[in-house]
């Protein structure tokens, strides 16, 4: 699991980045876990996690540059 401090390191487009690719795997895992039951049910919360941490990070840094 990545660290909050790991993503405040990354630059804005590697959070963009990083969101999508995230975003389209939690579509898989949902997909996936549709048909079957997949291992382990628990990635697909730790997606969700690391998406909300993405945004969060991205919101933060636009309210940041909308105050200078």
């Amino acid at each position: 699991m990545t660290k909050y401090k790991d993503i405040q390191a990354l630059t804005n487009e590697e959070i963009s980045e990083k969101l999508l690719l995230e975003s389209d795997m939690l579509r898989k895992l949902k997909f996936s876990h549709a048909i079957s039951p997949i291992e382990n049910p628990n990635k697909i919360r730790e997606t969700k996690k690391m998406i909300a941490m993405l945004k969060t990070e991205q919101r933060a840094r636009e309210l940041q540059n909308s105050e200078s």
